[in-house]
């Protein structure tokens, strides 16, 4: 007979330590979180400066996105064997050395290194910080902190490609790092001074067939979904599909082996919890949609109404700053009234808007392409932070760290995922209508329409999903979470 891993729990620290620990990580997530968009602007300088064509130089993001969905599934293991300071270490270190490789890079090759490197970081930067407000915030407080984390999730990435764009009008590229390092340095100097452990480490042990099983999985799956835009003609997407399916059904198989020991490498028992499953799918489907609109939105900005980046690095952050600034105030509602009633309208508001996006012309007024987008990130803001906060509140202790860490690594494929799709959609609709004679901004134009209503058919989805959710605050745990700390009897 065996049971749910057991956490120690040290005494929860005072109040001043509490806040400490919460904001060192709140900023230093800030600072890797950011680091994933900032580059997005860039592709078009490091074609021309390291002499790499279009696809290659998309690597420096998609390269990114695919270590962040490999490594995050690690983090369940190190959250449960390491502390809390050197986990923290561990993942600014990694952060900062990467960002030094990308920094002095002679050539495209260990550019790649050095974001690979940058990923392997920031994969466990942020399942580190959502489990450490789980193991230090009360649970009928948690959706005032989880909505500080909105600012890092939503703000960050906005800030993204508004702050390259401001570095590269008059430096190279090569300072987006330089710039980048000595915040990660510091906050890495400070983390090490003052982070307090919040966690004891258990005897957890690594299991080494899970981890090449992650990554072929994980892995794959995210490769073979960055592949579609090539068509369906293309023998890379299907194999690497097909090695991510079997990979994913080989990793799974295998930890429901292993829990019947006790000791699996990510724990699927997070799952039996209904409201952590309905979370989950919604989370999917939202995030899919959100990563979608951010590839597809600047691209209507610059190729249909002819902005520069700059001009369109503005237009786009008024929405990050609204959906992460509002997050602290939509927590404490979430915490007063429970997640179903934010969510539901949320939902609401984000298949209203994204039809809404599919209707825009070559001449709608720039303020009302602003105030869409405004609308669909508060939209958005109402989903997220009472479905991460619902979803994870309902796990045990025991499961902290594997919730977050399946909620991060499947974001993850849900963000490829979602681009991948409105993307070739887009791209498949545009060569249609180039070819029945439409000029280059009506062919793009009528490829990003058609995406984004496949965009809010995905999020009524969503909207079905959130009415699943409780219908009140926490007060009690489901039944499902008692069962998940009970003893798994050995088969």
């Amino acid at each position: 007979m065996s049971s749910t891993p057991h956490v120690a729990t040290p005494p929860v620290p005072a109040n001043l330590n509490r806040i400490l620990v919460i904001g060192i990580l709140v900023l230093s997530g800030f600072v890797v979180i950011l680091n994933e968009t900032i580059l997005s602007v860039a592709i078009l300088r490091l074609m021309a400066d390291l002499h790499v064509d279009a696809a290659t130089a998309q690597w420096v993001s998609t390269g990114f996105m695919l270590t962040m969905a490999v490594v995050i599934p690690t983090t369940g293991f190190l959250l449960q064997r390491l502390t809390t300071r050197t986990v923290f270490m561990l993942a600014m270190g990694l952060f900062s050395v990467g960002t030094l490789i990308a920094a002095v890079a002679p050539g495209f090759e260990l550019l790649l290194v050095g974001r690979v490197v940058q990923a392997s970081g920031t994969a466990v930067m942020m399942p580190l910080l959502m489990t450490t407000i789980l193991q230090l915030v009360p649970k009928e407080q948690r959706g005032q902190v989880m909505g500080i984390v909105m600012i890092v999730i939503s703000v960050a990435p906005a800030l993204g490609p508004t702050v390259s764009g401001f570095i590269l009008a008059s430096l190279s590229w090569r300072w987006i790092f330089i710039l980048v390092l000595p915040i990660a340095v510091l906050m890495l100097v400070v983390g090490a001074i003052k982070l307090v452990n919040v966690s004891e480490p258990s005897r957890s042990s690594l299991d080494l067939i899970s981890v090449p099983l992650t990554v072929l999985g994980f892995g794959g799956l995210v490769y073979g979904i960055n592949e579609i835009s090539k068509g369906p003609g293309s023998i890379t997407l299907w194999v690497s599909l097909v090695i991510g399916v079997v990979g994913m059904g080989l990793f799974v198989w295998r930890q429901l082996v292993l829990q019947r020991t006790g000791a699996p490498f990510l724990d699927l028992r997070v799952l039996k919890h209904r409201t952590f499953a309905v979370a989950l799918g919604m989370m999917m489907i939202g995030f899919g949609s959100l990563i979608g609109v951010a590839i597809l939105w600047p691209m209507y900005l610059q190729q249909v109404h002819h902005l520069d980046p700059k001009v369109t690095g503005f237009l786009l952050l008024p929405g990050g700053l609204a959906m992460g600034l509002l997050g602290p105030l939509i927590g404490r509602l979430h915490d007063q009234y429970g997640p179903r009633k934010l969510a539901v309208p949320g939902a609401v508001g984000m298949v209203t808007m994204m039809f809404a996006m599919s209707r825009v012309t070559e001449s709608t007024p720039l303020l009302i392409l602003l105030a869409l987008h405004v609308l669909l990130s508060l939209s958005l803001a109402f989903m997220f932070t009472p479905i991460f906060t619902a979803g994870l509140n309902v796990l045990p202790p025991a499961l902290y760290s594997h919730g977050t860490a399946t909620l991060n690594a499947l974001q993850q494929v849900a963000g490829g995922a979602g681009t991948a799709l409105l993307v070739a959609i887009m791209s498949i609709t545009a060569g249609r209508l180039a070819g029945e004679g439409a000029v280059a901004e009506q062919a793009t134009l009528g490829g990003i329409s058609t995406a984004f209503v496949v965009a809010a058919a995905m999020g009524l989805g969503a909207l079905a999903l959130a009415f699943l959710l409780p219908n009140g605050t926490p007060a009690e745990p489901e039944p499902a979470e008692a069962l998940a700390a009970e003893p798994v009897p050995a088969q």
